[in-house]
């Protein structure tokens, strides 16, 4: 007969509990778990949005298509989002005539309109500030840092994504080159 110490014992005893707990925990065949779409992320396609700019105009993401398109979510009390703004106006002033437009999403649900429009005005930004007043933009995104820039394809979908910043205007100027399939 086969006998077993109480280390062994306790040892059986856990791999039986985990192993049950494995079956009564798994999830049918074609069962859906999320209980929200994935982040967006590269080779996807960029969630569609439209938002009031600060001027009141509408603008949305859908009517971009055919463009390249920079999504860059910021606040204007974040010291990142301050540092890179300067090379976005650099690059889309360089750009803006080759099809790049950049959608400036104020996350205004962490910021106020009358900043986002100081903030804009201070740096001198042509491009349009997209006010996300109640934070759906940045829940659609999942924002989780600020600033997080999205490079976005002619066709729509996400080419890059960069959490953080702030981006250098060379990275910058690459990644627009590469979108927009110009030579430096």
């Amino acid at each position: 007969m086969l006998k077993l110490d109480r280390k062994k014992w306790v040892a059986v005893f856990i791999l039986l509990v985990g192993l049950t707990w494995i079956w009564l925990s798994r999830v049918p065949p074609g069962t859906i778990t999320a209980s929200k779409p994935e982040q967006p992320r590269q080779g996807f396609s960029a969630p569609r949005f439209a938002l009031a700019t600060t001027r009141g105009d509408v603008i949305a993401l859908e009517d971009l298509r055919g463009k390249a398109v920079i999504i860059n979510l910021w606040t204007s009390w974040c010291p990142p989002c301050r540092a890179e703004m300067p090379a976005l106006q650099n690059v889309y002033e360089l750009y803006k005539e080759d099809g790049l437009e950049i959608l400036a999403v104020n996350s205004t649900i962490q910021d106020t309109p009358d900043a986002a429009q100081a903030f804009a005005e201070e740096y001198g930004l042509s491009f349009p500030i997209l006010l996300d007043m109640d934070g759906a933009v940045s829940e659609l995104y999942q924002l989780k840092s600020l600033p997080t820039t999205y490079f976005v394809d002619q066709q729509g979908d996400i080419r890059e994504v960069v959490l953080g910043g702030p981006m250098a205007e060379a990275l910058l100027l690459v990644r627009v080159q590469q979108l927009l399939g110009v030579q430096p």
